[in-house]
């Protein structure tokens, strides 16, 4: 039998290695890179789509953010690029009990466009954020070191399917259930 796509997930996340110390780099800046990230999880270099996607998945891992800029770093280099908005969308979403599979808790992990598991806990937060025309508000999930990924249309309706009312506070609320907290997720 397959292994469930929770189990598989949370394994890839015990198993894999990280990313660069990106936050202990701190070369000179060298330039603005003619880069961008599209709103829509693509990303841009001079013009044209980088359809290759382990090239896409190693200039995530040396993405940094400082303030309300990004940069492509390495021990010796800084790169200034634009995003539009984050530079990560989060376009699966899988549920699980975290622990004894009858007694633990719900947990979620979210798999991003660049392959990240993250799951949704105290160390990974989420906030609500307007987006759209008229703006309404997504969550958006912290990947790591102050890097968001917007919660993708597809995963916000299958949240929705989950989502329930707060044990506490306003009734017209609808929060989701992850790792022993309660994340909002919007108003109905």
């Amino acid at each position: 039998m397959a292994e469930p796509l929770f189990q598989q997930l949370q394994r890839l996340q015990e198993e894999f290695s990280g990313h660069p110390p990106v936050s202990d780099w701190n070369p000179d800046l060298c330039g603005d890179m003619d880069m961008l990230i599209r709103r829509d999880g693509n990303w841009v270099h001079e013009g044209t789509v980088i359809r290759r996607k382990p090239l896409v998945n190693l200039f995530a891992s040396i993405l940094k953010r400082e303030g309300d800029e990004y940069f492509l770093v390495t021990p010796v280099e800084k790169w200034r690029i634009r995003v539009e908005d984050v530079p990560f969308l989060a376009t699966q979403v899988a549920r699980g009990k975290e622990g004894d599979s009858q007694h633990g808790e719900d947990k979620l992990l979210f798999t991003t466009n660049s392959g990240d598991v993250v799951p949704l806990d105290a160390e990974h937060q989420w906030e609500l954020r307007p987006f759209g025309r008229p703006p309404q508000p997504i969550p958006y999930i912290e990947v790591r070191n102050g890097l968001f990924a917007r919660i993708s249309r597809d995963v916000y309706y299958e949240l929705v399917g989950w989502a329930a009312t707060p044990a506490e506070g306003p009734q017209d609320t609808l929060v989701i259930k992850s790792a022993g907290g309660e994340w909002p997720l919007g108003q109905y």
